[in-house]
């Protein structure tokens, strides 16, 4: 087995167990299914995507404390980029921080502000356009860029 096998192990035990934590009934079998998902994916790649919806289906039925939900919800990320790819230092910065906006969203705050939930979904954007603009910036010449867009014929 390869180290990133060891690895995404690491991280999908420990998503289920964090699902797990709470759990009573329902979502206590959940995170079950999901503990044995995990082990079937080492061997065979969709049941680690099985594994992380029944990690979500153990959440949903469970209501875990919020900074176990993150702690699921990063671990379960972490396991499927390493069970299907190689993790990258962009995608580390983003896991964290997508992890971090979630956490300050739900755990922030006295009570009497209950709109900053409403803030974790514009603060996503804008982490994932900084994230991501590195990337898209078009550095061909403007006579290389014009060349190449096609004529729709009614400009």
């Amino acid at each position: 087995m390869t180290a990133n096998r060891f690895v995404s192990l690491g991280f999908g035990v420990l998503m289920a167990a964090a699902a797990a934590v709470d759990a009573r009934g329902p979502g206590l079998i959940a995170a079950t299914a999901a503990g044995v998902a995990v082990l079937a994916g080492l061997y065979v790649r969709p049941a680690a995507t099985a594994a992380v919806l029944a990690v979500v289906c153990a959440i949903a039925l469970s209501e875990p404390q919020p900074l176990l939900a993150a702690l699921a919800g990063l671990s379960a990320a972490a396991y499927l980029v390493l069970r299907h790819a190689a993790m990258t230092g962009p995608t580390v910065i983003g896991l964290l921080g997508f992890t971090a906006i979630g956490v300050i969203a739900t755990t922030a705050g006295p009570a009497g502000e209950s709109w900053l939930p409403v803030l974790a979904p514009v603060a996503a954007v804008v982490l994932f356009l900084l994230l991501t603009g590195p990337f898209a910036r078009d550095e061909r010449a403007d006579d290389a860029a014009e060349a190449e867009r096609p004529a729709l014929g009614y400009e």
